[in-house]
């Protein structure tokens, strides 16, 4: 028996998948994932900071809270069409746990783009797993609104 949310029978470790259709092109939404800038239009004035060469330091910089930054390393960067790295928070006692890895795979359609979000490799039992569960669908739903309208949403716990 297969467990929601993950793809291998019997795992006690979860996985989390999105995926959202946005009206752009794939180069616009890459644009989007990496520009330090343009991330702080959907991330809440947070922003992701990194060369994007593979191998180096990722970081999502959280300027506006008394907590650490998310870090993590470049896994694969393939513009337009896939993005992956580590990520690993914290704060609130998060940082115990080991990074996860964040995956984003970008499609073209037609007149929008397929963005399939995978976010795995979390320890069974998460907590991390838990808040980013929260977390992203609101950061996607920020990303797609800037994307086609110039502006994102603010996340209501801010």
């Amino acid at each position: 028996m297969t467990k929601p949310g993950t793809d291998k029978p019997n795992s006690d470790k979860p996985k989390f998948v999105y995926v959202v259709y946005i009206a752009s092109t794939a180069e616009k939404v890459f644009k989007a994932l990496t520009d330090s800038e343009m991330s702080k239009h959907y991330w809440s004035d947070n922003y992701v900071d990194s060369t994007w060469k593979v191998g180096s330091s990722f970081a999502l910089r959280l300027p506006r809270q008394e907590k650490g930054d998310i870090t993590g390393t470049v896994l694969e960067f393939d513009p337009p069409r896939r993005l992956a790295y580590t990520f690993h928070l914290h704060h609130d006692g998060l940082e115990k746990e080991g990074p996860s890895r964040v995956t984003f795979d970008l499609e073209q359609q037609k007149d929008q783009v397929k963005l399939t979000v995978v976010h795995d490799e979390f320890e069974a039992g998460s907590e991390v797993f838990v808040n980013i569960s929260r977390g992203w669908p609101h950061v996607l739903s920020s990303l797609k609104s800037y994307v086609e309208s110039g502006k994102g949403i603010r996340a209501p716990w801010y």
